[in-house]
């Protein structure tokens, strides 16, 4: 397990019950003293990205639930620092944001992959100390992220695959219900 970080998958700990955070793995955006900020990667809503955004028109790409504040913002994670102005490294594989009609263009040109792209609603944050709270009770494993898992579209692997990347007793979790007393 890592410290969390900008660049830092939070793997929801097998038996955790926030509906807004069961078996899902969000990558930290933003982590310092005062908060932090991710996007939950493997939750998908079922609008499109055209049917919240009509600039996006044609553009049938999906949207992930990026957590639940501020449902009302769309953000997005890519690879392209270099075509997107005004992007915040991640790490060295991922960036966030950046100018919103450069993205749209290049979509719309087909000059980037849409496989190499995330689309959010809302966003996941913690208040200062809330997320090292969250640690202490053991909420969260943690793991790097890596653009294989990140930019992942089966939204049922993320969570697995993350446990995998950890090893040893995580891979064992994998297969936990949900809820043990069910079993």
């Amino acid at each position: 397990m890592v410290d969390p970080a900008a660049g830092i998958l939070l793997i929801a700990d097998p038996f955790l019950k926030d509906p807004n955070f069961i078996r899902t793995v969000i990558l930290l955006c933003e982590h310092q003293k005062d908060g932090s900020l991710g996007f939950v990667i493997n939750k998908q809503i079922e609008q499109t990205i055209d049917e919240l955004i009509s600039d996006m028109e044609g553009l049938k790409l999906p949207v992930y639930y990026g957590g639940p504040v501020q449902m009302n913002t769309i953000h997005f994670l890519h690879q392209y620092p270099q075509l997107i102005p005004d992007s915040v490294k991640v790490n060295n594989e991922i960036y966030w944001g950046g100018n919103f009609e450069s993205v749209t263009a290049l979509l719309k040109n087909k000059i980037i992959d849409p496989k190499k792209i995330k689309f959010f609603i809302g966003y996941s944050g913690w208040g200062y100390d809330q997320l090292n709270g969250e640690f202490k009770e053991k909420s969260w494993l943690t793991v790097s992220a890596s653009r294989t898992l990140v930019f992942n579209t089966n939204q049922n692997e993320v969570w697995k695959n993350s446990l995998q990347k950890l090893g040893g007793q995580y891979e064992m979790m994998i297969n936990y219900p949900i809820d043990p007393q069910l079993n």
